[in-house]
């Protein structure tokens, strides 16, 4: 898994929380999307595991919106999940965090997981393998949520998607020059996947019902069942 700089960097982490409303397309709706798909099928009371749960956004939401949901939060940099406890200070009774990758993840059975604006950090063989170890922790059925950057990966098309994605970080108020060099390091570093090879991962992991709920601009996300 590729771990930047900025999720270990004390300033860089210090300011995350500002930079995905910024970059994401309806941010906010993304995350409320996710916990309604969760809920169509979890519990009252569901054991939820959130893969990539450093600074801890979406935990915050889901326990506001669900007060009797438990979680498990799993990340692999330290510096994030003390961003998280923070972040979570009134909630922090309902959840557990971990450090480290899916492996350090309890064995579950969880009644739901997502993993939100992670899976664009791991290569395609061990992103099958993340998900499959997701998906074994999951009971039957479960509904599992994922949203991260999706285009297509000829060069051209790579080359416009990154683009657009930093018009509109530029167009919500990031610094240009601090976006465009953003821009660079993504298209040097992530490797992203196309949707349709995204959505061969999910299933080659063991998902089944592999459904799109959202796209905006570079950003896809899917909702599928254990």
């Amino acid at each position: 898994m590729i771990v930047t700089n900025a999720f270990t960097d004390s300033s860089a982490v210090a300011a995350y929380a500002d930079g995905p409303p910024r970059m994401v397309p309806g941010f906010a709706d993304m995350q409320r999307m996710c916990w309604l798909l969760l809920a169509e099928n979890a519990p009252a009371d569901a054991r939820v595991l959130v893969l990539g749960a450093g600074g801890g956004l979406e935990l915050e939401v889901f326990a506001q919106a669900q007060p009797q949901w438990q979680f498990d939060g799993v990340d692999p940099s330290a510096e994030m999940l003390q961003l998280a406890r923070t972040r979570l200070r009134a909630n922090l009774h309902r959840v557990r965090l971990h450090q480290g990758t899916i492996d350090i993840a309890p064995p579950g059975p969880f009644d739901a997981a997502c993993c939100l604006l992670t899976l664009h950090f791991i290569p395609r063989d061990e992103r099958r393998r993340t998900l499959a170890e997701v998906r074994r922790r999951l009971k039957p059925g479960a509904p599992f949520v994922a949203v991260h950057f999706s285009f297509p990966q000829d060069a051209t098309a790579r080359g416009k998607w990154l683009a657009r994605c930093t018009a509109f970080a530029i167009s919500s108020g990031l610094d240009p020059d601090k976006a465009r060099a953003r821009e660079k390091a993504l298209g040097a570093q992530l490797p992203i996947l196309s949707p349709q090879d995204d959505e061969e991962v999910l299933r080659e992991a063991g998902f089944s019902g592999v459904e799109l709920f959202y796209a905006a601009f570079g950003f896809r996300g899917w909702v599928a069942t254990a």
